[in-house]
């Protein structure tokens, strides 16, 4: 398949993808529709060769199933994220509240996480994400001692700007 007719595929499919989508993913996920888009799309294309239809309602059902399934993984994946950040806000010495008010604490976290200049952001979004200073100093090809420094001058800014917010956490 030329990427002529790969770009009329989608043309054709994209409806049946985005109504998976819209079906699994929940509202405060929307922001990911484009990544769950472009992974099924990625998907498809690596196993078209292996798959053949009878007709265009296989076809289609098959999308739709890929759409799905890469819906529902996002959702794990924000899931296990979620409760890294939760780990994450106990770390900083903060009761960790239940229900909407976490996911108010975790929105309020990402978004602080992302205001962050890029050399502290990018260490706070792998050690959110589960990584040790050690397997973040490997990823990044920096000495440990840095990740430290960045992780403790990050965890001062994401504080001031959550004061700025109004919200009080005892740094630790």
């Amino acid at each position: 398949m030329n990427e002529k007719e790969f770009v009329q595929f989608v043309e054709e499919t994209k409806g049946i993808v985005l109504a998976a989508v819209r079906k699994y993913l929940p509202a405060d996920l929307y922001h990911s529709i484009d990544d769950v888009a472009q992974e099924t799309y990625l998907r498809i294309y690596r196993n078209m060769k292996k798959a053949a239809f009878p007709d265009d309602g296989s076809r289609n059902n098959w999308i739709y199933t890929i759409a799905k399934n890469e819906s529902l993984r996002m959702v794990d994946r924000s899931n296990r994220e979620d409760v890294k950040i939760r780990q994450f806000i106990e770390s900083m010495g903060a009761e960790v509240p239940l229900g909407e008010a976490l996911t108010d604490e975790i929105v309020m976290i990402r978004e602080v996480i992302s205001l962050l200049p890029n050399r502290y952001r990018v260490v706070f979004e792998l050690l959110v994400m589960g990584f040790s200073e050690r397997q973040i100093a490997e990823k990044l090809s920096m000495k440990r001692g840095t990740i430290r420094s960045r992780i403790h001058r990050g965890k001062e800014l994401i504080f001031r700007n959550l004061s700025e917010k109004g919200v009080r956490y005892e740094s630790s």
